[in-house]
């Protein structure tokens, strides 16, 4: 039953997601490509965290971010896909009010996680650059352990925010989510109670997260370009750059697509615009960084090619 009957209205058990098209057609060509592009996020991301583990050449802090990045992409898209693969099969797609909660939360989670994790790879990249004689003491394996640690920690106290908030709103018989997910903005359009101190607290909690992790990854990359600038070799200015590439590439494609939803005015862009944006940085950006790293890196391609070999050579 999608709603139960209390004394003054009716409370929602569950919510209907609409998904992104109504067309049938559409709906089999979105659900061949989304699935293909979950098997290689997948694929991609697993490959790159076994890589990671059995290669002794990339057991450095760089390599072990990269790896817990791999898998928070898994966790980010995989808290939302397949669901989304199962809304273009049916015809009313519904989740339980408790579902909901959870892939909100999971969402909200997986997030704040990568944004913490960029952070820390752009701490990784200014202590390597910047100071590479105290690199070892600084970046050990005792404080890798942490900042990953801590970007668990912020991703659990944003999740936190995020379930809590929901589970403070009431639902009165509109059940109709506008999304392929339960995302926090159109559970508010159909909330029925007073929803200011949530957008608060909501704000307050996603926008300290993009701020702090924003302001690291600026000032990380304002002294690593003031030290590159400072390089008299061109093939030293070129080395320490070519490090960065790939994370910048991360960062820029991540942020760039969050901060079109969250930044830009509401009156500039249409519900569905919100979703395609969504889709990509849910779906997308986290297939497109093992591959990005992976046509950047020369020590992971290096890497490739030695276990290649010795598959072959076994």
């Amino acid at each position: 039953m999608a709603f139960l009957e209390d004394k003054n209205h009716t409370a929602v058990t569950e919510f209907i997601l609409l998904g992104l098209t109504d067309d049938p057609v559409l709906r089999v060509i979105l659900f061949t490509i989304i699935l293909c592009i979950y098997l290689v996020t997948v694929s991609g991301n697993l490959s790159t965290i076994l890589l990671i583990i059995v290669s002794s050449q990339l057991h450095h802090p760089m390599y072990f971010f990269l790896s817990h990045l791999a898998t928070v992409d898994i966790g980010i898209s995989s808290s939302v896909t397949p669901n989304m693969l199962v809304n273009f099969l049916v015809m009313q797609n519904a989740i339980s009010y408790l579902g909901c909660g959870i892939q909100l939360s999971s969402a909200a989670f997986f997030g704040a996680c990568e944004c913490f994790l960029l952070a820390a790879m752009a701490y990784d990249r200014f202590m390597a650059i910047c100071n590479p004689l105290l690199y070892s003491t600084k970046m050990s394996s005792q404080v890798c352990v942490q900042l990953v640690l801590g970007s668990y920690l912020g991703g659990f106290l944003n999740a936190s925010s995020f379930i809590f908030c929901f589970f403070s709103l009431s639902f009165c018989g509109q059940n109709r989510v506008n999304g392929f997910f339960c995302d926090f903005a159109p559970l508010v359009e159909l909330s029925c109670s007073d929803v200011s101190v949530s957008r608060v607290v909501i704000s307050f909690s996603a926008g300290s997260v993009t701020m702090i992790t924003v302001f690291v990854i600026a000032i990380s990359y304002s002294y690593i370009l003031i030290t590159i600038l400072k390089m008299r070799s061109t093939e030293g200015r070129h080395k320490a750059f070519s490090t960065c590439t790939s994370h910048l590439t991360a960062v820029m494609l991540f942020y760039g697509t969050v901060a079109f939803i969250y930044v830009m005015p509401k009156s500039s862009y249409s519900m569905d615009q919100n979703k395609v944006v969504s889709v990509f940085y849910m779906v997308l950006v986290p297939m497109l960084n093992p591959l990005i790293y992976s046509l950047k890196n020369k020590e992971i391609k290096g890497a490739l090619k030695r276990q290649f070999s010795k598959k072959i050579l076994s």
